[in-house]
């Protein structure tokens, strides 16, 4: 199961992205006020993903539909949590690296091929939008940022809170801006570095955002990575702008600039991957 010191990369997509039956009942979800705010989500996802692998089990489990929620004067956004593929991946998971004789003990075959069936169809983004196989939401990457989440967002678009009992470090932005971003950075970094790493994961993004309704909200959440910074360090994070400058000295052809601004990312988020060691 991943750590509670993770950030998140979600999408809240219209009722209208939804079936009939969906859009019911997540207006009856939000209505009874079942709605969980980001900073108990993740605790509570993980519980539910836990509670769910119990032994025993004669068939992949379908836990009941949770979603994050934003209210807006004219609309309501939902970010369902899918976490029938989060008990997916677990159940994967949970055969790595252990002999085969406790693996199909705890994950017999036959539910690890069910899950595995489950995780290969929404990583198939023809197969979500031909076959209305469930989008997954939310990206989850412990211990960290991915640098390519940053490029889909403004410096503007920050909402920092840092009272006491109640931190938190948000971005969010339309995807059309999201998108729009992306685009443009796939097209400095195919020009200037080709296909290399960063340039697959930008792309990967990109793909990802194709999946979802056009009038629909991203959201970067640094979620439990506020408790590793302190409240100084977060109002000087300036990553967005550091993803920014590097893109656009691409862009001008100017290699140091881009480099200066990419090294300085990658030491101030290798400093907080190195606090995994330390837990």
């Amino acid at each position: 199961m991943p750590s509670l010191f993770a950030s998140y990369l979600r999408v809240y997509e219209p009722l209208t992205a939804f079936d009939r039956d969906r859009q019911s009942y997540w207006r009856r979800y939000v209505s009874e006020g079942r709605a969980v705010a980001p900073v108990e989500g993740p605790g509570r996802q993980r519980t539910a993903v836990i509670e769910a692998l119990g032994a025993g089990w004669t068939r992949l489990p379908d836990p009941p539909d949770e979603a994050y929620v934003l209210e807006t004067d004219d609309s309501l956004l939902v970010c369902p949590w899918n976490l029938r593929i989060r008990v997916a991946e677990a159940a994967l998971s949970a055969r790595d690296g252990v002999p085969a004789v406790l693996a199909d003990a705890f994950v017999p075959p036959v539910l690890a091929g069910q899950a595995r069936a489950v995780v290969d169809d929404w990583r198939s983004g023809a197969r979500v939008l031909e076959h209305g196989v469930p989008r997954v939401h939310e990206q989850i990457a412990t211990w960290g940022v991915p640098l390519r989440w940053f490029v889909l967002f403004d410096p503007t678009e920050r909402d920092l809170v840092t009272q006491p009992g109640r931190r938190a470090l948000r971005y969010r932005t339309e995807i059309s801006k999201a998108r729009r971003r992306s685009s443009r950075a796939l097209s400095v970094l195919r020009k200037s570095v080709g296909e290399a790493p960063i340039t697959e994961a930008v792309e990967e993004a990109a793909r990802w955002l194709e999946e979802f309704h056009p009038r629909s909200v991203v959201e970067l959440d640094y979620g439990g990575l506020v408790d590793l910074l302190s409240d100084e360090t977060l109002a000087a994070d300036d990553s967005p702008e550091l993803v920014a400058g590097g893109l656009a000295g691409l862009s001008r052809g100017e290699a140091d600039e881009a480099s200066a601004a990419y090294d300085k990312l990658v030491a101030r988020w290798r400093a907080v991957q190195l606090l995994e060691r330390c837990n």
